[in-house]
């Protein structure tokens, strides 16, 4: 044998030896080995080797068996050779291995995520999604945003409610209050604005019991619904022992606020009768007993307008000169301040107190004796002391006096004597200034004593 023979025969040995690392002749070897000088440890490591290389032979030959069987059943590659490129089989392949179609895509392409459609196919527009990653908001056109209020809780409430009704007792503008109820959620309890705004116009003025009785008219049908009102007073009858605490007269208040909600259509008309032989609270039953003897006194009216008599500034001007009259004359009869004081402030004109201020110096100018004069420039003096009458209310009502005093001279001769002492007299009480006393009108022709008495004038 040659030795580049014996080269090709070592070599191919060598492959072999390569392709299968481990024999039978090894494993006789080895088993020989094992009988001979290997410990414990060494023989059960080399006896996990064979059963590892045993496995690994079954699986290798099972896979082999199936994939000729396939390949066979087929028909197109059988004999192939598995491990050549040609024979391995691409599993995500779309076409079908069963041999059928043309293998072509599955519906036409129409069909599977991420595909455009078949052709032809027309999609309707679809609404945007704000998930979208890709939505544009600004590209979307008009957009509106929906508004959440929060329900207003039990205790914010007449925290919320009062600055509200105290605002409306200043301007009367119900178009506004019920523009800031919208804004609030009141929720179920919408109702406690009106048992609210009448327990606050309880103890404030007749003029605002009369605006609280136009706003629940206003608000009736638009904001709060009539079994809201019969809610509302349904609690303040319960509530009237303490409400007398703060208003003694609360039960009369509260009857004519219910006879004038029955009147404005605020309440229903079956109100009343819901509690005939139902009312333990003795309170309560004035005040229904109230309601009821106004209505049918009232029963041929479709509003009571004057249960609350016309408030403040809306009464007619002679009829303010009518109850200042009234008041001064009561004056000089009974000769209280308290009582002149306190029918002056209910009529809520203190713009107008200057007529009050004209008609009692027109008195003083008509009346005969001192004791009207020394009358009532106590009453101006208490006025101007109180501040009921202010400075300029009191300068205007003097300054009337003097326009006038040509024209109040036709009727009072000695008018002008008497307002130079009654001016006199006010201002050594400090009623008017120094200013306002020198701007009192004279006679005119001055009388004096003689000729040579040095100009002392005659009283």
């Amino acid at each position: 044998m040659s030795a580049d023979r014996a080269g090709v025969f070592a070599f191919e040995g060598k492959k072999a030896v390569a392709d299968h690392p481990y024999s039978d002749e090894d494993d006789a070897l080895n088993e020989s080995e094992v009988n001979g000088n290997w410990t414990p440890q060494e023989k059960a490591l080399h006896e996990a080797r064979l059963k590892a290389k045993a496995k690994r032979r079954l699986r290798k030959s099972s896979s082999r068996n199936s994939t000729s069987e396939s390949l066979s059943e087929s028909g197109d590659l059988a004999g192939a050779d598995p491990h050549s490129p040609k024979g391995k089989i691409n599993t995500h392949d779309r076409k079908s291995r069963t041999g059928k179609g043309r293998g072509l895509p599955k519906k036409g392409g129409a069909g599977g995520k991420g595909v455009w459609g078949a052709a032809g196919m027309v999609y309707e527009d679809e609404e945007p999604d704000v998930r979208d990653p890709n939505y544009d908001e600004s590209a979307q056109g008009d957009t509106v945003y929906a508004t959440v209020v929060p329900e207003v809780d039990e205790k914010e409430l007449e925290q919320m409610v009062n600055p509200i009704v105290q605002e409306y007792f200043e301007h009367g503008d119900t178009k506004e209050v019920q523009t800031l109820l919208k804004e609030l959620n009141l929720g179920p309890n919408k109702f406690e604005f009106s048992s609210m705004a009448v327990s606050l116009s309880l103890e404030g003025k007749a003029s605002h019991r009369e605006l609280t009785s136009r706003l629940l008219s206003d608000l009736s049908g638009k904001v709060l619904s009539q079994s809201d009102m019969a809610r509302a007073f349904d609690k303040m009858l319960k509530e009237l022992p303490d409400l007398i605490l703060d208003t003694p007269e609360a039960p009369q208040m509260l009857g004519q606020f219910i006879a004038r909600a029955i009147a404005d259509h605020v309440l229903p008309m079956t109100f009343l009768d819901c509690y005939k032989g139902k009312v333990d609270c003795d309170h309560a039953r004035v005040a229904l007993d109230r309601a009821a003897v106004l209505l049918t006194m009232k029963r041929e009216m479709v509003r009571l307008d004057n249960v609350w008599g016309v408030g403040g500034g809306l009464r007619p001007v002679k009829h303010l000169v009518k109850e200042m009259n009234l008041l001064l004359k009561e004056y000089l009869i009974s000769g209280d301040v308290s009582e002149a004081e306190h029918c002056l402030r209910d009529l809520e004109v203190p713009h107008f107190h200057h007529e009050l201020v004209y008609e009692a110096v027109v008195m003083v100018l008509e009346s005969t004796g001192d004791t009207a004069s020394h009358m009532m420039m106590k009453l101006l003096q208490s006025f101007w002391k109180t501040g009921l009458v202010t400075v300029d209310q009191m300068n205007r009502g003097f300054q009337r006096i003097y326009d006038e005093l040509p024209e109040i001279s036709l009727d009072v001769p000695h008018a002008h004597s008497i307002m130079e002492t009654f001016v006199d007299l006010c201002y050594q009480e400090s009623v008017i200034t120094k200013q306002l006393r020198d701007e009192c009108p004279s006679r005119g022709r001055k009388r004096f004593v003689s000729e040579g008495d040095g100009g002392a004038i005659k009283n």
